[in-house]
């Protein structure tokens, strides 16, 4: 054990693994990956109830407190108003034994907790000394083969987590999928985010190894409105209400009905999809055939039955498409009848860039991330719902993963997974 440098009390420390850990971050440090919800597509339709209040008039979307609360039942950067940028990993844990597991998750709580309080890393003190908490969160989620027999989690995974199937228009990676932990960064500078992996780094000791990273943020509104994406429309539109108690019970967080175990109770799962847009095919597309695909105008956002982006589009007096056609993705992602009503869920996604790939095309899209109680009742049936649509050959998944995202910390002497890892 050793004091702490920033005062949190004493942490354990480990003396041998830390260089294997940063030679593989170091490796995967210029790693983007490629995502269009393949389960809720690249325009957000997923979700009916239109964006809450409170918006910033300068780039129309919510901002985020300077310091987000890091106590609390659920964790933050789920319901939080999102950040300019964001960085996504997948982890395999290291650890050899339950006692090492646990050794990480109080390690990433403390870490995580002084650094979201504004605590600088040691990498960037010179640069700057005052706190500067950035609008901050870390959000942790585990994956299906931490369940395995090496901790004795077998039986107590959540029901519904498993590894994230390929659908039938995927292309998936091996190399950027899954992983035993996903590690959600977000904040309003994308410095902070680089700041925030060095330090996980330093601090894990070799518990941790990393399988995939992506690098994201958001394009401005232009010129009003929603945030547009690579192919050029309007992003994310609708969503869930997440000032809505009752929504949120209904569709996000793990409650005692859901048939959940105890320890998951507060938390929800999240799908990762990282996805291509191929932009020099979609480019030579004209725009009238491109608003067909989508179901919306490029240039407002609002649906070809409508005038402006928050308009619901009226598809009970269009039974035959003849405005709206019967495979646009917005129309086909939510129907918005009663028995569609139940897979809406929390889009959350983020552009990407990654340069040119080594045919010289560019490397655009979008880090789908989405949240919801039920993988297979949200996700997964909206992505069926999608399969074969007409934008599906301009977009390919190519990664990403199936988590479980753990239930808040609640208090100083409380840690990521401890409810878990005390019934081992």
């Amino acid at each position: 054990m050793r004091r702490d440098r920033d005062g949190g009390g004493c942490v354990p420390v480990r003396d041998d693994g830390r260089r294997d850990f940063l030679r593989c971050a170091a490796g995967f440090a210029g790693v983007a990956a490629t995502g269009v919800a393949a389960g809720a597509g690249p325009h957000g339709e997923a979700a009916a109830a239109e964006r809450p209040a409170g918006l910033r008039r300068d780039d129309d979307r919510r901002r985020p407190p300077e310091k987000v609360p890091f106590h609390g039942r659920h964790q933050a950067g789920v319901i939080t108003p999102q950040q300019l940028f964001a960085g996504f990993v997948g982890f395999d844990v290291l650890a050899e034994n339950r006692e090492g597991l646990v050794e990480l998750f109080q390690v990433l709580t403390h870490r995580v907790r002084a650094l979201t309080a504004g605590v600088k890393p040691r990498d960037e003190l010179v640069a700057s000394q005052p706190q500067t908490p950035d609008s901050l969160t870390v959000t942790i989620g585990v994956g299906a083969s931490l369940f395995d027999d090496r901790y004795g989690l077998s039986g107590h995974k959540p029901r519904h987590l498993k590894a994230m199937p390929a659908f039938p228009n995927d292309r998936l990676v091996p190399a950027r999928c899954h992983g035993d932990l996903s590690v959600q960064v977000c904040a309003e500078h994308p410095d902070a985010i680089v700041h925030v992996l060095r330090d996980l780094a330093r601090e894990t000791d070799g518990l941790l190894r990393p399988r995939w990273r992506t690098d994201a943020f958001l394009n401005p509104s232009r010129p009003t409105g929603a945030r547009r994406n690579f192919l050029g429309f309007k992003d994310g539109i609708v969503n869930p209400d997440t000032a809505s108690a009752r929504e949120m019970r209904r569709l996000m967080w793990v409650t005692p009905p859901c048939g959940e175990p105890d320890w998951a109770l507060g938390g929800c799962y999240q799908v990762l999809r990282l996805i291509r847009f191929h932009v020099e095919k979609w480019d030579k597309v004209p725009v009238e055939h491109q608003e067909r695909m989508f179901g919306r105008r490029k240039a407002s956002g609002a649906p070809l039955d409508g005038t402006r982006e928050t308009d619901a589009p009226d598809y009970r007096s269009d039974p035959h498409g003849r405005r709206i056609a019967l495979d646009a993705h917005i129309r086909l992602a939510n129907p918005r009848t009663p028995k569609s009503d139940n897979s809406r869920f929390l889009r959350r996604s983020y552009n990407y860039d990654d340069g040119f790939d080594p045919n010289g095309r560019m490397n655009l899209g979008l880090v789908f991330c989405g949240y919801q109680q039920d993988p297979e009742r949200q996700f997964a049936t909206v992505q069926r719902r999608l399969e074969n649509e007409p934008l599906a050959r301009f977009i390919t998944p190519t990664g990403g993963g199936y988590f479980f995202v753990l239930p808040g910390v609640r208090h100083s002497r409380d840690w990521f997974g401890s409810e878990l890892l005390k019934k081992v």
